[in-house]
């Protein structure tokens, strides 16, 4: 009986894992040069710590177990609250701005879809101790810095961008209490996803004041943040969050990348923890499921049982950022292909002994090196060590009896024999 993956995960062949390693090791790379270093920590964590962060509504979006001991466990959906945790432990030691990035792979108990899976891998940075919109800048630059490297320009993708801390005010101006508010994001967020009569018939069913119903609905048609003025007379408190806003969009102009870049009022994020900035990266043409999301999340260390600290941070997952690479003809493009040093071909039996000596040798100096299990002919071999990619083949024959050996190169098909002492003091060299 063949046995299938479990439903929204995924078997990584060879060719797959070259996709993964190339996607994640570029993740790794970027985040380095922005001056990020990399932590990780527990593939399951106390259920309660997801409680904490999002509610017992969590419990249904994650895998859950009671252990031996009766704890009850989760597998991890997320790693912000295990970065809460650890930089909670050591927060006293650990130099500030708390720059960290980390690759983790993550499961959730969801209804496996394009670019949605029960298991799959996130890009997460972190800046935890800065409370300047200089430290939003500089998430969202490391994030589109890696999305250029990989070849994606502003007609491929978006950065779409709104403050919690302003619309917030806004909302409170309209009338709304401050605990009305986390319940109403969770609609809000769903303006974009859903048909305009669907999210009309979600915000009545939240809002039963007529008129506060309109003046959301005006408030979320805004196009700009200079038309957010003439909708409101603004507060002192709504003055600032805008002006955060502009100053945010400023910055990211002179790193380079605002023509990524785009006010977004419809951009909430629906979980409650974030404070100010959020932003959410689409492919241009809103096909896809987001690319990433994050923003600042300035209370949640406290919530964890430390000090209130300002954060932000993004996340990334590799589904349909994947998607999206594939689509736009830029993943195999890009992708290398597997290549070998040397391959080591013999032309006779009597000189496989001294083939897989040779071969351990090259190893051991470091090379990748393959060679024929079987002995074929050495037309065969050679084949194979094209098949292999190999950059060069060494063939020994009659020639290695005078200590010599041929050296063939496989882009050229020039070759040429060469002493076998030589030979490794190049390598060694």
């Amino acid at each position: 009986m063949k046995i299938p993956p479990v439903k929204g995960t995924r078997d990584f062949y060879p060719a797959d894992m070259a996709i993964r390693n190339w996607i994640i090791d570029g993740w790794k790379r970027v985040s380095i040069r922005n001056g990020f270093e990399e932590y990780d920590g527990p593939i399951f964590e106390y259920l309660k710590m997801y409680q904490i962060k999002s509610g017992e509504e969590i419990v249904e979006q994650l895998f859950s177990l009671t252990d031996r001991g009766g704890r009850e466990l989760a597998l991890r959906p997320e790693i912000t609250p295990t970065l809460a945790r650890m930089v909670n432990q050591q927060i006293n030691s650990l130099p500030r701005p708390i720059k960290w990035f980390s690759v983790p792979r993550l499961c959730r108990a969801e209804r496996p879809q394009k670019g949605r899976l029960r298991e799959f891998f996130q890009w997460n940075i972190d800046i935890i101790g800065e409370d300047d919109v200089l430290a939003d800048a500089e998430v969202i630059f490391c994030a589109l810095d890696y999305l250029q490297e990989v070849g994606l320009t502003p007609d491929d993708i978006i950065v779409k961008i709104s403050s919690r801390k302003m619309l917030a005010v806004l909302l409170q101006a309209i009338g709304f209490a401050e605990g009305q508010l986390d319940e109403l994001y969770v609609v809000l967020d769903k303006r974009a996803k859903v048909p305009d009569d669907t999210f009309e018939q979600m915000l009545a069913e939240k809002v039963a004041d007529e008129n506060k119903r309109k003046k959301v609905l005006e408030l979320m048609s805004v196009q700009s943040i200079e038309q957010i003025d003439d909708l409101l007379k603004l507060s002192e408190t709504a003055k600032a969050a805008v002006n955060e806003l502009n100053r945010l969009f400023e910055l990211l102009g002179v790193m380079g990348v605002a023509s990524f870049c785009k006010f977004d009022i419809g951009i909430v994020r629906g979980l409650a923890y974030y404070t100010g900035i959020v932003f959410e990266i689409y492919d241009k043409g809103s096909e896809l499921r987001a690319i990433g999301g994050g923003g600042r999340y300035d209370d949640l260390l406290k919530q964890f049982g430390g000090p209130a600290i300002p954060a932000t941070g993004f996340g990334i997952g590799d589904c349909v950022l994947e998607i999206l690479l594939d689509e736009k003809g830029l993943l195999q493009k890009q992708l290398a292909r597997p290549q070998v040093d040397y391959f080591v071909a013999f032309t006779e039996e009597c000189f496989f002994k001294k083939a897989l000596e040779i071969t351990a040798k090259l190893r051991r100096a470091g090379l990748s090196t393959n060679f024929d299990y079987k002995g074929a002919k050495l037309g065969k071999q050679l084949k194979q060590a094209s098949d292999q990619n190999a950059k060069k083949c060494i063939i020994i024959g009659d020639e290695f009896k005078g200590n010599k050996l041929v050296v063939k190169d496989m882009t050229t098909g020039k070759q040429e024999e060469v002493e076998v002492d030589k030979f490794f003091a190049e390598i060694k060299r």
